[in-house]
């Protein structure tokens, strides 16, 4: 072992340690506590609920909006929900290693604080008085490390376990925040988006999120890797529990006028009156209004590449019955192929040939982890001619799938496609390094779309049966048939094989969830939509 090895690994170590050392004594957990994990299957729900009590359990319990109307009443004082989510999150880092940085002291002074200026004026600072945020580890916070996951950031790259599924694992880095949401260790979330790493999370987490159009809310001064690249930018986007969570975050965020401080940012206010428009064509139970123009929804099943997974097409199945069953038209759709939208994103995001990664790298040694070696090892960077005729791609390809989008109305003489629904992920979460198809997230960010997920059900074995006469379409999709014959068993991260390919049990229980699309800057639009499409689902349940 190489001085350079030891010195990363040291490093490592001590930042695990260090984090785990701002855990309260009285929050931390028992040996015995610890070592029972390993034989869980789900941690969420009643498991971290036992180590909490009856008003912690009702207030991490509680969506943001609640939780802001009763800080503002005065019903609950920002200290005590402070305090209910920080020592949920001490409880879920412990049983799944889902935070960078923890800083609760500086958490609970500033909730005294609010709450001291609530007494003395009668008035809340901003809107979102009290509520506890949680931040990935690229959005800076006053006197804390931002690491990315860069060990010579003075950070650590971990994997991050699946919360709702010991047999499987999230994508490393993005999933912190998912899984601490699942635990509910926050309500409400900040990450950021260039591959699926808002969406991602929330559909293997049961959680909901947004995903921006870029330059919708600010980026300015957010870490990122290879900040140079900026054709196709990463956005941030929220995470939370709830819809209402979402469309709070993105109100509190515009009601700012971030255009003012960020250059980059479109001047638009929240447009509330979209909102109402697309609200007012359903009831509050999701049905249509026989006065109204239903909803058109556009139906992605497949891209003919992939073949999604049972649990994911029954998911598909739920929520199109269940806005068919409320009065809205879902019609096929068959956009231009997301294989090649996520060829061109993907070549932008490797056109420095990984020099911005490895030269953060470089800073303490570490490695590249096995899973991104063959994608993102070092190369010489792409030429400019080259750069530019990849630009003309990414354009092409935009324009491709606007005019697929613009005659949906003409095709049967009403109302446009108002959105698309379609997965996630081909698949329930699965461990790194099985994850062979993310065209279907990808081709979004090329497109720059809005998109919101919404939970749908959860994996059963009974019904999400593997079909043994299935021939998979090509090699792509041969490894994601067979990727989760591989899923972890333990905490320690064992290998075992499954019987087959598809095994039911492995993902009994897993969260499935849907990804609704509209075009570029019509997030309020879409955020009513999938209101309305949730509401729909509910009444079916």
């Amino acid at each position: 072992m190489t001085m350079h090895s030891t010195s990363w690994k040291s490093k490592a170590a001590d930042k695990r340690a260090s984090t785990l050392s701002k855990i309260p004594p009285q929050w931390r957990l028992r040996p015995e506590d610890i070592e029972r994990v390993a034989r869980e299957r789900d941690l969420t729900g009643l498991f971290i609920q036992q180590f909490l009590n009856a008003e912690e359990i009702s207030i991490v319990s509680m969506d943001s909006l609640p939780l802001v109307d009763a800080i503002r009443e005065g019903t609950l004082a920002a200290v005590q929900v402070t305090t209910a989510f920080c020592k949920t999150a001490a409880i879920a880092h412990q049983i799944n290693n889902c935070l960078h940085e923890i800083f609760f002291d500086q958490s609970l002074e500033r909730a005294a604080f609010l709450d001291d200026y609530y007494s003395k004026h009668n008035a809340r600072i901003g809107p979102l008085h009290g509520l506890p945020v949680s931040l990935k580890n690229q959005l800076h916070v006053k006197g804390n490390h931002t690491t990315m996951g860069y060990i010579g950031w003075i950070g650590s790259n971990l994997g991050i376990k699946d919360p709702n599924e010991k047999h499987q694992v999230q994508r490393q880095i993005v999933s912190g925040e998912g899984a601490l949401q699942a635990l509910r260790g926050t309500a409400l979330g900040l990450g950021t988006d260039i591959g699926g790493s808002v969406r991602i999370p929330a559909a293997f987490n049961s959680i909901f999120s947004l995903k921006l159009t870029p330059e919708r809310i600010p980026y300015r001064e957010v870490a990122n890797t290879n900040p140079g690249q900026n054709t196709y930018r990463s956005t941030v986007g929220f995470r939370s529990t709830s819809l209402g969570g979402l469309e709070l975050a993105l109100k509190s965020v515009l009601s700012t006028q971030p255009w003012l401080r960020d250059p980059a940012v479109v001047p638009i206010p929240f447009r509330q009156e979209i909102v109402d428009e697309y609200l007012s064509r359903a009831k509050w139970d999701g049905t249509a209004k026989a006065s109204g123009c239903a909803l058109k929804l556009g139906i992605f099943w497949a891209d003919g590449i992939v073949t999604p997974r049972p649990p994911i097409t029954r998911g598909l199945h739920v929520v199109v019955d269940a806005v068919r069953n409320a009065g809205h038209k879902g019609v096929s759709w068959e956009p231009p192929n997301l294989t090649t939208a996520k060829g061109v994103h993907v070549s932008f995001l490797k056109a420095d040939g990984a020099h911005d990664i490895h030269a953060q790298l470089d800073l303490s040694g570490e490695p590249l982890i096995p899973d991104l070696a063959t994608a993102f090892g070092l190369k010489p960077p792409m030429g400019l001619l080259e750069y530019q005729d990849l630009t003309l791609q990414g354009l092409e390809y935009e324009t491709q799938y606007s005019d697929y989008w613009n005659p949906t109305a003409e095709e049967d003489g009403e109302c446009i496609v108002d959105a698309v629904i379609m997965p996630v992920a081909p698949h329930a979460a699965v461990i790194p390094g099985k994850y062979y198809h993310t065209a279907c997230t990808e081709a979004l960010n090329l497109l720059n779309y809005s998109a919101v997920v919404i939970p749908i059900a959860k994996a059963d074995k009974n019904i999400d049966v593997f079909d043994d006469s299935y021939q998979p379409l090509n090699a792509t999709d041969r490894l994601n048939w067979e990727g989760c014959r591989f899923h972890l068993w333990s905490a320690l991260a064992v290998i075992q094989v499954a019987s087959n390919a598809d095994d039911p049990e492995i993902y009994d229980g897993a969260p499935i969830g849907v990804q609704l699309v509209e075009r570029k800057f019509e997030e309020e639009k879409i955020w009513a939509i999938a209101k309305i499409v949730h509401a729909s689902m509910r009444k079916e349940q």
